[in-house]
């Protein structure tokens, strides 16, 4: 299923913050084989999309100044209405660490924090619905969240997002849940308290999926990213995590047929 509509609770989109931008896209587009087009119009801050076969992936806009928060990726989750949607986070716990902001006529945005401390965008669409492709080499195959307070975690996005969830695992060493919209099965939850370095704060992540987690992995190193955890065989997938030359983390898996 290449092509998707932007389901309404679902993650939709990600971009990433760099702390300098034109050193990062070469490996991106490297690595995915992404191409990069920067919108000129200064309302939108020197952002860029990248995109595969004409089809948005993702998006990349430099740290402004002031923002303490670098070089990091955000998920964001389709709401019909972002005001309302940050409304209801602040009910259910979370906080509301950006409001509702439009973003000239491509959406309207707002940036949350879960209960568990993990960061979450929220996109209302306009000209802009989201993902252009997924489910491919080189798009996004999955989002999840590794949480510090998995209990909060759980109904929190039952309530913001109408999230159902079913349990894949409920022990110490793996406690996990797949969120679900009617018959769609959107995101993850990991109860990551007891691995999580200390210091290391909750936080939400995606993978990418790619032909050949290994092959990807050294390509990875020859753009001049990092490897932050080495390829290993799961039962979802050849995962491995990496990182671009700035230090922003992302994961990638072998698709699975």
């Amino acid at each position: 299923m290449p092509d998707r509509p932007s389901l309404t609770g679902a993650p939709c989109w990600i971009d990433l913050t760099s702390s300098d931008p034109r050193q990062v896209i070469p490996f991106y587009t490297g690595l995915f084989g992404w191409r990069s087009d920067t919108n000129e119009d200064p309302q939108y801050g020197g952002y860029s999309i990248f995109s595969m076969n004409g089809k948005p992936i993702a998006g990349l806009g430099p740290q402004q100044q002031g923002n303490p928060y670098g070089n990091v990726w955000t998920t964001y989750i389709a709401s019909e209405d972002a005001e309302a949607t940050a409304a209801k986070a602040a009910e259910a716990g979370g906080q509301v660490m950006m409001p509702a902001m439009v973003v000239g006529d491509q959406g309207t945005m707002a940036i949350l924090g879960d209960p568990a401390g993990a960061v979450i965008g929220v996109w209302q669409a306009d000209q802009h619905d989201g993902f252009g492709l997924v489910d491919e080499p080189g798009a996004p195959v999955w989002h999840e969240t590794l949480s510090r307070n998995y209990a909060a975690a759980l109904p929190f996005y039952a309530d913001v997002f109408g999230w159902t969830f079913r349990t894949l695992g409920d022990t110490d060493e793996f406690r996990y849940s797949q969120a679900n919209l009617g018959d769609h099965t959107v995101a993850g939850v990991m109860d990551a308290d007891s691995f999580l370095p200390e210091g290391v704060p909750s936080f939400w992540q995606f993978y990418i999926g790619v032909e050949d987690t290994d092959a990807a992995v050294a390509k990875v190193t020859e753009l001049g990213g990092s490897v932050r955890r080495e390829p290993e065989d799961t039962p979802f997938g050849r995962l491995a995590s990496v990182a671009d030359p700035l230090g922003a983390t992302f994961q990638i898996t072998t698709l699975q047929s």
